[in-house]
């Protein structure tokens, strides 16, 4: 019997011990300083089309800068390749230009924002000639684009505004479409590049 006293006085000893030990352990982990963690925006219709237009924007204008401006009247035609069909097609500071103004076109239906006056046609403004102008008119219209994205929100991206040919559509569709019409493009513009034995910006990584 005095045995079984020992054992268990022993016991508890140990267990309180223990128990002691655990808790200045939670408090000494309580008083530590917690690591700061930095809070991500919750995902939106706004930000994932933001960043659909970051992306084609990198490509496109890291294209336009990378083309020598005495390359800006380049066509595939100028090469007389055998077959090739590329008799009338747009020229490298064109294409630019053309995918610059369907984005002021089609991305200012959704800013609500007024087109330049100067774009008349479908390649843009004829008075801009240098590559310094045609590259800034390129990141004005992906300037649009970001105010674009940033006016959609879960109650308008439904409501429609012009496209084409007297189309209308939802914002969102208009936002999403725009971004991969100058995708399009790009895919033109990164021919016109090799064409001339310049690798893209974007394929460089």
């Amino acid at each position: 019997m005095k045995y079984l006293r020992i054992i268990f006085l022993v016991s508890a000893l140990s267990f309180a011990t223990a128990a002691l030990a655990q808790g200045s352990g939670a408090a000494a982990s309580s008083s530590a300083p917690q690591a700061q963690t930095t809070q991500q925006p919750a995902p939106s219709i706004s930000g994932a089309i933001d960043q659909q237009v970051s992306m084609v924007e990198r490509n496109l204008v890291g294209a336009a800068e990378a083309m020598p401006e005495d390359k800006y009247n380049f066509t595939p035609s100028s090469l007389n390749i055998k077959g090739a069909a590329y008799g009338d097609v747009r020229t490298f500071a064109q294409l630019i230009k053309h995918t610059a103004a369907a984005n002021y076109r089609f991305w200012s239906s959704i800013s609500g924002e007024k087109m330049p006056d100067n774009i008349k046609g479908s390649n843009g403004p004829d008075e801009l000639k240098s590559k310094a102008e045609i590259v800034q008119f390129l990141k004005d219209s992906f300037a649009v684009g970001h105010r674009a994205a940033k006016a959609l929100t879960a109650e308008n991206m439904l409501e429609e505004v012009p496209l084409f040919g007297g189309r209308k559509a939802p914002k969102l569709f208009v936002a999403s479409f725009t971004a991969i019409h100058a995708a399009d493009e790009y895919g033109q513009v990164v021919e016109y590049l090799r064409m001339n034995g310049i690798t893209p910006p974007a394929s460089q990584r």
